[in-house]
């Protein structure tokens, strides 16, 4: 066999297909392996590059495959499909992920390190959790509306509404009362769990240089630091903080023809979780820019151009921006001379 120069590895559950060319472009190996068969495979092959698409269980086949020595790129599924020729089969697909791989333009993801995955693990556990105990409240609230007891939104509403039923347990039929008090058990699972994992986001976020630095910007604190620290790419591989936010979604997006230049709405590509802790954070800042009159005058005027959800959008722009400066330059956010 030919000397194997690049591969396309299309991962699977149990089967992967494997398309290898040589420096001239010449198919030299297209096989199946099963799970097993696979790092006995690179094994015995001479290091080359390996392209792999950004799926399920990429980052850890990356590691695995940079341990004997490979180059590994891994590569967004949306710009390795249009490599793809004819039909959808795992060979077309290993084909396609070959080329693509090769392409100068070609945009790439970088292999995360095993503690990268388990702090966004904690961040994704976390936010499931939360979206649970929305779920909850909102059933509580619906469920204490049928009764006429109407609770403030959020969890301390609930909350409040709960201690009043304990107190006045005769306003509602047993059977309800059941049923409320099994919600509200869950309730009080989940509100304990989220804090665990806050702290223990909190004490990496303590540790974890960038991520302190990160937290110097008005409008990010632990949660949102900590998640921008471990997702994001070597920010080396942005030419720009504007590059950045369109990494995250946030700039808008184009849509021209003809010498006509349009923009829309942002874009909305790339990671939502980050996008949309950024958001929370910009608008978290406009409230008390609002209340107190500070923020200085970018903000303000920002403020009145602008609708207040288009400003926090606008604001979470130009955090991103600033944040891949302090990342890039590793420095401390210093803010602007009023």
């Amino acid at each position: 066999m030919q000397e194997v120069a690049v591969v396309g590895l299309d991962l699977a559950k149990n089967v992967f297909q494997v398309h290898g060319i040589d420096a001239a472009g010449v198919v030299v190996v297209r096989k199946q392996l099963r799970r097993s068969q696979v790092l006995p495979f690179f094994e015995g092959l001479s290091p080359c590059l390996v392209g792999i698409e950004a799926c399920a269980s990429a980052h850890h086949w990356g590691r695995q495959l940079m341990a004997v020595v490979h180059e590994v790129r891994l590569m967004p599924p949306a710009y390795v499909k249009a490599y793809v020729k004819r039909g959808k089969t795992d060979a077309a697909d290993a084909e396609a992920i070959a080329e693509a791989v090769t392409r100068p333009t070609m945009r790439f993801v970088t292999v995360k390190t095993e503690a990268q995955q388990a702090i966004l693990m904690l961040h994704r556990t976390r936010d499931l959790l939360v979206r649970q105990r929305t779920m909850l409240i909102n059933a509580l609230r619906g469920h204490l509306g049928e009764f006429g007891m109407v609770s403030a939104q959020g969890s301390a509403g609930v909350q409040a509404a709960l201690r009043s039923l304990i107190l006045e347990q005769e306003r509602l039929p047993e059977l309800a009362q059941a049923a409320l008090r099994g919600l509200a058990g869950q309730l009080e699972t989940l509100r304990a769990e989220i804090e665990r994992l806050e702290h223990q986001i909190l004490a990496w976020h303590r540790q974890d240089a960038t991520s302190r630095r990160l937290a110097t910007i008005p409008g990010i604190g632990p949660i949102t630091a900590s998640a921008l620290a471990a997702s994001p790419p070597d920010p080396a591989l942005f030419r720009s903080g504007r590059q950045f936010a369109a990494w995250l979604g946030l700039t808008p997006r184009a849509h021209s023809s003809g010498g006509k230049k349009r923009q829309a709405g942002i874009s909305k590509m790339g990671d939502g979780y980050l996008r949309r802790l950024l958001v929370v954070g910009a608008t978290a800042v406009l409230r008390m820019a609002r209340q107190r009159g500070v923020g200085g005058a970018w903000i303000q005027g920002l403020l009145e151009r602008k609708k207040p959800k288009a400003a926090a959008v606008a604001l979470a722009n130009k955090t991103a921006r600033i944040a891949w400066v302090l990342m890039a330059r590793q420095e401390v956010y210093k803010p602007a001379a009023a």
